[in-house]
């Protein structure tokens, strides 16, 4: 069975501009009442994956996509052999998620998601 597409993020210079953009735009609902600012998507459109939006610090993706697996680690290690190059390495924030970022063959970045232990 493949790997689902989890999360999707949208980072620029102005998050709150952009917040509101695609909250007027699409009418999606965006919470960033948190301390990170970070605006998590609802798009209340009953499919299709939520996501966030976010201020773009210098090196940071525009768009980014995230694939739940259940072993991160692994799958950073098959990317490298795959030619890929690690962005961020295995990282947890507490209470909220696991991820890890590395680059695609040709500079796409991409974002891994910890799934559920089965």
């Amino acid at each position: 069975m493949g790997q689902p597409v989890v999360h999707f993020e949208i980072y620029g210079k102005d998050e709150k501009r952009l917040q509101q953009f695609y909250s007027e735009m699409f009418e999606w609902k965006v919470d960033a009442a948190n301390p990170m600012n970070y605006g998590l998507v609802d798009t209340g459109g009953g499919r299709g994956i939520g996501g966030g939006i976010a201020h773009a610090e210098p090196g940071t993706p525009c768009v980014t996509i995230y694939i739940e697996v259940n072993d991160l680690q692994r799958y950073l290690d098959k990317a490298v052999k795959m030619g890929s190059k690690v962005l961020v390495p295995v990282t947890e924030i507490p209470g909220m998620v696991t991820y890890a970022l590395f680059s695609d063959p040709e500079g796409n970045v991409v974002g891994l998601v910890k799934g559920v232990e089965a």
